[in-house]
């Protein structure tokens, strides 16, 4: 009796170990029906998870013995109408399963449409003696015909040309399974488009990705995004076209010069003035010049003004020869923040000058794209009045006399002493009414 204990202990032991070391249990059968009703259909696996109609993809199915016998299989098939097997010859022979093992059938699948969810029957048969038994089991599949959605997301209203632009392409899966293989890659003459492709990779079911692209036209065109993706092994493509509209850049930069005076120093003359960003975008790297017919001269042949902020100014100064100072190009150029470079060309209608040194004073402006706009007026500070201007009267004069305004102050007292004459007798005439009363 002590013996038995012991040795039932022992027993009891190694089936505790072997159950906490993981070890999977077989179930003893005791014939071979026994050990074929043992045999079942423990998982199935679908790629891709959903058809497109007329797709071709793979069933697996996965065969599991728990027997501790092993047990031949035979005869595998899919019954459904709508699901069509590719590959029926690869299944001829028999296959034995053995104790614990797991066998897999693979089927090479096309499933016909309309949308929706089809039941495929799998049967298996096992083989006992000369007796044989089948195994069923239902399977899941779906197909649907909704495609992948791609759009653009973010684009200017307009673009410039040689300006670089972000735009957004948005991929949308709607569909119930994963998509692999996603690949977007720019098409389009006339335009330069960075990175040349994205790989997106896996978009899983229901999800979505923006994807931005750098633009920049050279001229108007069509730029066309061809988005490839994979559903199991099969390849599908979409697109989203976006026309390059090249007008006016809500957000540009917008050089405004004003505040402009000329003077000159023997053939020389020099400009100095305010330029103004009026624009909703930072200015980069700013640059002031003048343009041919005029030649720009040191010292200061060129002005850098450096980063010019939206709505701030800064003051510049500029030397150089010209003999028609009628049209005297000023050029602006400046930076975005991505080193694309602009300019703009602002003509200063400066008149003529005849004397050694002279001034003029002019408003102008320029926005970007605009060139040859005459800008303001001129006019020459000569002689007449305390400001060399004209009079109050409408006449002009000189500061060396022998003009009209030298007769204002004789023409001044005048005025006072007949006011004064006719204020005094009006007064004596009402005194002389007021004693005879």
């Amino acid at each position: 009796m002590r013996k038995r204990l012991i040795v039932l202990s022992i027993f009891l032991l190694l089936a505790c170990i072997a159950t906490a070391s993981g070890a999977t249990s077989l179930i003893i059968a005791t014939s071979p029906q026994d050990a074929a009703a043992l045999v079942y259909v423990s998982g199935y696996d679908l790629d891709p998870g959903v058809f497109y109609p007329y797709e071709t993809g793979t069933v697996t199915v996965h065969v599991s013995n728990a027997a501790n016998a092993s047990v031949g299989l035979s005869m595998p098939n899919l019954i459904d109408p709508k699901v069509h097997i590719i590959n029926k010859n690869s299944f001829s022979s028999m296959t034995n399963i053995g104790p614990g093992a797991t066998v897999d059938y693979s089927f090479l699948v096309t499933v016909d449409p309309p949308d929706g969810t089809y039941f495929p029957l799998f049967t298996v048969a096992t083989k006992t003696g000369w007796e044989s038994s089948y195994i069923h089991s239902t399977l899941k599949i779906v197909v649907d015909s909704t495609d992948i959605r791609a759009s653009i997301s973010k684009k200017p209203d307009n673009f410039s040309l040689s300006k670089k632009d972000t735009v957004n392409v948005s991929v949308v899966n709607p569909r119930d399974g994963d998509i692999t293989d996603v690949l977007i890659i720019p098409e389009g003459t006339g335009v330069d488009v960075t990175p040349s492709e994205t790989f997106v990779g896996t978009l899983k079911a229901g999800s979505s990705v923006q994807v931005p692209f750098q633009v920049t036209p050279s001229q108007q065109a069509n730029l066309t995004f061809q988005v490839s993706f994979r559903n199991g092994d099969n390849k599908h493509t979409t697109s989203v076209s976006l026309p390059i509209l090249i007008g006016e850049d809500k957000l540009a930069v917008v050089p405004v010069v004003n505040n402009v005076v000329l003077t000159s120093s023997g053939s020389t003359y020099t400009i100095t003035g305010d330029v103004n960003n009026a624009g909703i975008t930072d200015a980069k790297s700013v640059i002031l010049t003048v343009a041919p017919p005029a030649k720009a001269v040191e010292p200061y042949a060129k002005y850098a003004v450096g980063s010019l902020a939206s709505d701030d100014f800064s003051s510049f100064e500029l030397t150089f020869t010209s003999s028609d100072l009628s049209s005297v190009p000023l050029l602006v150029q400046w930076k975005d923040a991505d080193g694309n470079s602009f300019s703009t060309t602002t003509n200063l209608d400066l008149g003529s000058t005849s004397s050694s040194t002279s001034s003029t004073r002019t408003g102008s402006s320029g926005s970007s794209g605009t060139t040859g706009a005459t800008a303001g007026s001129s006019a020459a500070r000569t002689g007449g009045g305390p400001q060399g201007g004209g009079s109050i009267f409408g006449f002009g004069g000189s500061r060396g006399g022998g003009g009209i305004s030298s007769f204002y102050p004789v023409i001044a007292g005048a005025i006072l002493l007949i006011a004064g004459i006719v204020v005094y007798k009006k007064r004596k005439w009402i005194a002389t009414k007021l004693k005879r009363k």
